[in-house]
């Protein structure tokens, strides 16, 4: 495995697995130009990924890779790559105007390894585009994106798929309830395991029950037959089954503030400087002024009248959304923890919005055992949102194995507490932490406070009396 790194039994298989698909290592069983990655959250998949690409180019099979994902995770594959690729590559995230994009793309030729980056949206828009460029291996990431067949991001996915020599999908699990969503990542991955059609699938495998029989319901008979193909090309791994993972794995997922947002961080960083000077320098003036740093990174900026919190920035809640999609997507539940009551209303709604079950607890909120149990016991109600402050203490969360911190209380205490809720007696899987964390802000230097167990109002007491700015963003 060409990477820098040592990997887990399960990504060797992993790797072992797509290498014979893809005939660079001596098979008995079906080769296929298409291989799934179902492998759940925390459990490698990327680096897994890069090892293949990097096989592939060794091999001198590949000169070009297109990696299509979420928007709020284009960034993780420019930083996995500069992590774990031991191979010689360009990378490139599309971004900016479409212009821009195909600009970018002409540019991207010859040697190394030329990788090009772009959300899923982006390349059903620049599908022309990308086909002239001609990509070799195609890695969809978070491929139940195009479980829809008929949606025009899927159809652009299928027509660049068949002209790719290799295809790469990533996600959790192919089927969660519905069974039907193999049909449209298949034809991308390999058109031959469930056919082009769309009806002779659905009416090979499916009765249509229910008013108006629009309800598709697998057929018994049908089971064994849908799930041989189905694993026919693709390699499962479970946190479960991953017994060599470690206890718990910590993520931490970059977001990119909007340009307008931006500014008003930065402007807010120069003016908390300047009102810093003209006072004494002390623990709670430092930390009140950071406090507002931290609001704006959640997306909401206060003023000092008591108004309303004025909604800046939407970066963080869109990287949430593909988290939530993803896990749900595995079948699985999800803690979410906040510190801020505006962050905690937007994600409510948003979880309102989407019709999905939650379970809150916050300042205020008086039942709280039963918030509790129903997050643990109702298999409907799928996310539990929580207060840093109020929900981490005697609160046990073990169904749920991943926990979002989408933002961070400064005490070291109560982000110990919030992370044993899911790490706890009773917990039968490894946890995975993810920390929402806005690029170039002080989002930064909380966690890395907090992480390495620091006084972070020290810490900034010490870079103030250092002649730093003790809110500008340094590693």
């Amino acid at each position: 495995m060409p990477i820098k790194a040592v990997p887990y039994k399960h990504q060797i298989k992993a790797f072992n697995f797509v290498c014979e698909k893809f005939g660079l290592i001596p098979s008995q069983t079906m080769q296929s130009a298409g291989t799934a990655l179902l492998m759940e959250m925390g459990t490698g998949k990327t680096i897994a990924s890069i090892a293949v690409t990097g096989a592939l180019y060794k091999e001198g099979r590949i000169r070009r890779v297109l990696v299509v994902a979420p928007l709020s995770i284009l960034g993780v594959w420019r930083e996995e790559f500069e992590k774990f690729a031991d191979f010689d590559y360009t990378l490139v995230v599309l971004t900016g105007s479409g212009a821009k994009k195909t600009d970018t793309l002409r540019h991207m030729r010859g040697t190394p390894l030329q990788v090009a980056v772009i959300n899923y949206e982006s390349a059903w828009r620049l599908e022309k585009e990308l086909t002239a460029w001609n990509p070799d291996l195609i890695i969809a990431d978070e491929g139940h994106k195009i479980k829809t067949h008929n949606i025009a991001v899927s159809k652009a996915m299928h027509r660049l798929g068949a002209r790719a020599r290799y295809r790469l999908l990533l996600t959790g699990t192919v089927i969660t309830n519905k069974a039907i969503d193999v049909f449209s990542q298949y034809k991308f991955l390999n058109s031959t395991i469930f056919g082009q059609s769309f009806y002779v699938f659905r009416n090979r495998y499916f009765d249509m029950v229910g008013y108006g029989q629009h309800t598709p319901v697998l057929k018994k008979s049908m089971e064994q037959d849908l799930m041989k193909r189905l694993h026919s090309i693709a390699f499962r791994a479970t946190k479960a089954e991953c017994l060599d993972l470690p206890e718990t794995t910590d993520i931490v997922r970059y977001v990119e503030l909007e340009p307008a947002a931006m500014k008003i961080y930065r402007d807010l960083v120069k003016d908390s400087y300047t009102e810093l000077g003209q006072s004494e320098v002390t623990v709670t003036n430092i930390l009140t002024r950071l406090l507002r740093l931290s609001q704006l990174t959640g997306g909401f900026l206060g003023d000092d009248e008591g108004n309303a919190p004025q909604r800046v920035s939407t970066a963080k809640q869109e990287a949430l959304e593909d988290i939530v999609e993803d896990v749900l997507q595995e079948g699985k539940k999800l803690v979410i923890m906040a510190r801020f009551i505006p962050e905690i209303n937007a994600i409510c709604r948003m979880l309102e919005k989407k019709e999905i079950g939650f379970s809150l607890i916050m300042g205020g909120v008086k039942d709280r055992e039963e918030q509790v149990a129903a997050f643990q016991n109702d298999p409907e109600v799928q996310v539990f949102v929580g207060q840093i402050a109020t929900a981490g203490l005697g609160v046990t969360l073990t169904a749920a194995s991943t926990m979002v911190f989408y933002s961070l209380d400064y005490s070291m205490s109560n982000f110990e507490q919030a992370k044993a809720r899911i790490h706890r007696v009773g917990q039968k899987e490894n946890c995975t932490y993810l920390y929402l964390t806005a690029k170039g802000t002080v989002d930064e230097k909380v966690l890395k406070a907090l992480r390495n167990k620091a006084d972070l109002a020290r810490m900034l007491v010490d870079d103030y009396q250092s002649g730093l700015n003790p809110f500008a963003a340094r590693g």
